[in-house]
């Protein structure tokens, strides 16, 4: 199947061969006329597959093929999780809109609420927000969703573990109750169920992947290292592989900054984005990556599920994470668009368990890998893992209860101001998305 097989207007697909596509993923074959037929979708999409290209597309020609009932009045919602998600969600709505009529704007919390609300009162027809700095634009009246005829809520699970649906049911009760509704989850717990069950009107179910899979074209390995040497190895890979892109994960703020200052410090170019970076520094930090000016972009989870970057060849989990599904999300990041990449995690005796708990969850085991020099002490015994949050997870990584130690809290809102189609640079940044 291509692009040209699916009735998309000329316009669009003049925006997909421009950036070099011909044929649509599974996902974007499977939802993308469902959307167009204006039927409610419940899509399952693992990370990586093209998701977001498959509910942009439709929407646009949907919006090109009907008159707007209120000028001005955003007739798009899409709600995300994050910022760098509402930030490349958008980015999307114009690369695919660029040759069609219609302004976006991203709303998300982090930086001032001035260039959102002149976004806003300009007059937008397809609105990207994360929900709490959506919600302070509501009460402060600076934004009107009556006019909204279709609604998408993306990343759905992310969404409860962060704890965002007291306020995804109070958007909700904004919007008109006749509209399309569009929900992408990569799992669908009882909760996402429940308000699915409410929110879609007899909709059309698409999976392209069993929950919780990894890309088929990531390699991934296990080294075996003391905690101790974990950043001399990762040098000695960055070097001995001559990597020029690596995205490397840290379970907190603070390892990320101290971290990125030591790579620096061995000649290795860096940057590190967490939640306490400012907006300016994540988007330099992310720019520079991308263009290569960096080797290596060390971020906190915040950045699991966000951040797009095109053919990214390395993703290390530097330490794993607390919770094993944020291990498939990390990993993620690269493989994508059907490009290989290879995901590289270096495990100590601490997180032993951890390592386990992940296996158990893909249902396979990782290949195990020994660098000469580097073999672990068998008298180190395992410790406490620090989860990022302030408490600390018992010996060896093992977790309680259904979610570990890494509750799904609920972030303070932030100030937080739009990237517009005109204006790209508040686009490629941002922590728990409010």
């Amino acid at each position: 199947m291509h692009f040209t097989d699916l009735g998309l207007r000329a316009e669009l697909l003049r925006a997909i061969a421009d950036q070099g596509y011909d044929t649509p993923t599974p996902i974007q074959a499977q939802a993308i006329p469902v959307v167009l037929a204006g039927r409610d979708l419940m899509a399952a999409a693992q990370t990586g597959t093209g998701k977001t290209a498959g509910f942009t597309l439709p929407i646009l020609q949907l919006l090109g093929s009907r008159p707007a009932v209120a000028r001005g009045k955003p007739r798009v919602l899409i709600l995300t999780p994050t910022r760098e998600l509402a930030a490349q969600v958008e980015e999307s709505v114009r690369t695919y809109g660029k040759h069609l009529p219609f302004k976006s704007a991203a709303i998300f919390g982090g930086v001032s609420m001035a260039p959102q609300l002149k976004a806003l009162k300009n007059g937008v027809d397809i609105l990207v927000a994360t929900p709490g700095r959506l919600l302070d634009h509501l009460g402060q009246r600076n934004a009107d969703l009556s006019a909204v005829e279709i609604f998408v809520l993306d990343e759905a699970d992310r969404m409860l573990d962060m704890g965002f649906m007291p306020d995804i049911r109070k958007v909700i009760n904004l919007i008109p109750k006749q509209k399309q509704c569009l929900l992408f989850s990569a799992t669908f717990p009882e909760e996402i169920r429940a308000l699915a069950k409410g929110l879609l009107r007899d909709p059309q179910t698409v999976e392209v992947a069993r929950p919780n899979a990894t890309a088929e074209l990531v390699t991934q390995a296990v080294y075996h290292v003391d905690k101790a040497r974990k950043r001399e190895l990762l040098v000695k890979l960055i070097e001995d592989h001559s990597w020029h892109q690596v995205l490397v994960f840290t379970r907190t703020k603070h390892g990320a900054n101290a971290l990125s200052e030591k790579l620096d410090k061995a000649g290795i170019s860096s940057a590190a984005i967490h939640g306490n970076k400012s907006q300016g520094a994540r988007t330099r930090a992310l720019a520079d990556f991308k263009s290569l000016k960096l080797n290596v972009l060390v971020a906190t989870d915040i950045a699991a599920r966000g951040l797009d970057i095109d053919q990214l060849p390395h993703v290390v989990n530097y330490e794993l994470p607390n919770v094993p599904e944020d291990y498939v999300h990390r990993i993620g990041r690269t493989g994508r668009a059907g490009s290989s990449g290879e995901a590289i995690s270096l495990v100590c005796v601490d997180e032993h368990s951890l390592l386990r708990d992940i296996e158990r969850l893909l249902k396979q085991n990782i290949e195990k890998r020994l660098m000469p020099g580097f073999e672990p002490d068998p008298s180190i015994r395992a410790e406490p893992i620090e989860n990022g949050r302030g408490r600390q997870g018992k010996p060896g990584g093992q977790r309680s209860g259904n979610r570990g130690a890494q509750g799904p809290g609920k972030p303070a809102r932030g100030s937080n101001g739009p990237a517009t189609h005109r204006n790209a640079a508040a686009h490629h940044s941002g922590s728990r998305g409010r």
